[in-house]
This record gives structure tokens, C-alpha cells and sequence, in this order.
């Protein structure tokens, strides 16, 4: 379905608003998707996507810093972020014995076990909204996308 019609305008946009619109409304399907999996759990996508951060450490204490530097939202606040996974037993959060200024951030086993249970259900949810596409498409839309979002100035 063509963006005009699901926004129900009677006017044609130019290819470059088109472009922007579809994004915009495809992320915001994704969202919503992903949000109805992260909805038994207590998360949003944003500390859910802290505590993969924190997996990936494998076992390395993560600070302020990298994770704030590897989220997908930049605009964040991981602090925030971080205390509500403290709340929830997900992570533990200590000074660093060497630099009493820096934090450091752990994934606890209980964090480890809500991202296992989750792993396969966000699988699921990639390929859905994969299977349009052909292995070439994706490709091809990842290329796009990413010369996109490279702004000239």
C-alpha cells in the first residue's frame, strides 16, 4: 500500500518526502512490533537494547561511556536506562576500583536469562518482516539505506 494512501492524503508527495514518510512509518510498525515482545518482560527496545550491549561484553564490565556510544538511540539517557535494569535485578552497577569517577556496568545471570528467552522471539520478528524480500532485496535495502542516512553537506 502506497504511503498516500495509508496517511490518506490526496496530494502526491515529492520522491524525497515519500522516501522519509515510508521510513518513518515502517520504523514505527517495526516499534510497535518489537514492543508487544519486550511487553511481558518490562523493557523498552532502549534497555533491551543496554542489556545486548552488555552480552556482548562477555563478561567485561561496560561503562557510561561505551554504552552510550553503542546504542542504537543516541539521544538516551543511559544512567536512566541503567537504574531501571538495576531496579529489575538485570544488571549490577559498581565504581571502578581503579577510577573511582567511572562506573562500571555487569549483566547479572537474570539479565542473561531474559535476553535467552527473548533471543528466539526477536529472531521471529526479523525474519517477519523479512519475508518480502529476496536474500538480494535485503541486501540491496541495507546498501540503500545506509547511503540514506550519510548526509552531504
Amino acid at each position: 500500500m502506497k504511503i498516500e494512501e495509508i496517511v490518506k492524503s490526496s496530494k502526491s508527495y515529492s520522491d524525497s518526502k515519500t522516501v522519509l514518510l515510508n521510513i518513518i512509518y515502517t520504523q514505527n510498525l517495526i516499534n510497535e512490533s518489537f514492543l508487544e515482545i519486550l511487553k511481558p518482560y518490562d523493557l523498552s527496545s532502549e534497555q533491551f537494547n543496554v542489556l545486548r550491549i552488555l552480552r556482548g561484553q562477555k563478561g567485561n564490565p561496560a561503562n557510561m561511556c561505551l554504552i552510550q556510544e553503542r546504542m542504537l538511540a543516541k539521544t538516551s539517557n543511559t544512567t536512566r536506562l541503567v537504574d531501571k535494569l538495576l531496579l529489575k535485578n538485570f544488571v549490577t552497577r559498581n565504581v571502578c576500583p581503579i577510577n573511582r569517577r567511572k562506573i562500571e556496568v555487569l549483566i547479572t545471570q537474570k539479565g542473561m536469562e531474559v535476553l535467552a528467552d527473548l533471543d528466539p522471539k526477536v529472531i521471529e520478528h526479523e525474519k517477519a518482516f523479512s519475508n518480502n524480500l529476496s536474500p538480494e532485496e535485503i541486501e540491496q535495502l541495507n546498501t540503500l539505506l545506509e547511503k540514506y542516512r550519510t548526509l552531504k553537506k
